[in-house]
């Protein structure tokens, strides 16, 4: 048996598809906003807070380990519900929580081990979702996309009170945008250019510091078409450290459109 810890994103969607056709024992523990999961027989809806009934369900149901997919927000703190355990909890992940998303989840990873339940890397049912590193579209990045990618990874090592930024988009060697709390979406929506159009680049990259078994940079058909209104020409991922949905999808959409997307 293994605990589903889901949050929001498609990502959740695609591993529960493998768990089932696998026949793999599972149960679901359901953080996201919509509760998108309600509908599943083996689903718990909780709030972050509720550790203690966290824990009584993965216990209860001999769940040993444990496998985050999906991202889990920021919670409202003073509208937080909480358990007796969830009160004892609940100071460590307001101090980790100044430090970021990344460092929320962190802090319940820590948590869950001190209570003998071990976190699985998120891909572990979905390997096929991280792509090598190589060039995945028929264009490639020019002389000067690659400046602007060297400029993009740059300014991503060197971010230090952005510590929840995965994305910087770059256009013509300046920094337009960097991911902020709102995520890659807005980002996108600021880097928007009227005059340049099939020029700049996005790339994803893990945060600092960031625990890679959860909370990969997520890509997707969504961000792909996101970056086509933006205006950019390409995509960077990280190999092996990121989730790419809708590969074919993506690479026929990039491929029309005259764009890139590159993994290093």
């Amino acid at each position: 048996m293994i605990g589903l810890i889901f949050g929001d994103t498609d990502f959740p969607k695609e591993i529960l598809k493998i768990v089932k056709k696998r026949k793999i024992e599972y149960l679901i523990i359901d953080l996201s906003k919509s509760k998108k999961f309600k509908q599943e027989k083996k689903s718990h809806s909780v709030s972050i807070g509720q550790f203690g009934k966290i824990i009584n369900i993965l216990k209860e149901n001999n769940c040993k380990k444990v496998l985050f997919a999906g991202k889990v927000n920021k919670p409202n703190f003073s509208k937080l519900k909480l358990d007796f355990k969830g009160i004892y909890y609940i100071p460590r992940i307001i101090k980790a929580s100044k430090l970021g998303d990344a460092a929320i989840l962190k802090e319940i990873i820590k948590i869950l081990s001190q209570n003998r339940i071990k976190t699985e890397n998120s891909l572990k049912f979905n390997p096929e979702l991280s792509l090598k590193k190589g060039n995945y579209s028929n264009i490639k990045p020019n002389k000067e996309d690659q400046l602007d990618i060297k400029k993009a990874i740059r300014t991503l090592n060197n971010l230090r009170q952005y510590n929840f930024s995965q994305g910087v988009v770059v256009r013509n060697k300046k920094v337009v945008s960097i991911e902020g709390k709102d995520g890659t979406k807005k980002m996108l929506e600021k880097s928007k250019s009227k005059k340049l159009r099939n020029h700049g680049v996005l790339v994803k990259f893990p945060k600092k510091k960031q625990d890679l078994r959860v909370d990969l940079p997520t890509i997707g058909l969504k961000t792909i078409k996101q970056s086509k209104t933006a205006g950019l020409k390409g995509i960077v991922i990280k190999s092996k450290q990121h989730v790419f949905l809708d590969k074919i999808k993506c690479i026929k959409f990039a491929n029309k459109n005259k764009m890139f997307i590159s993994v290093q």
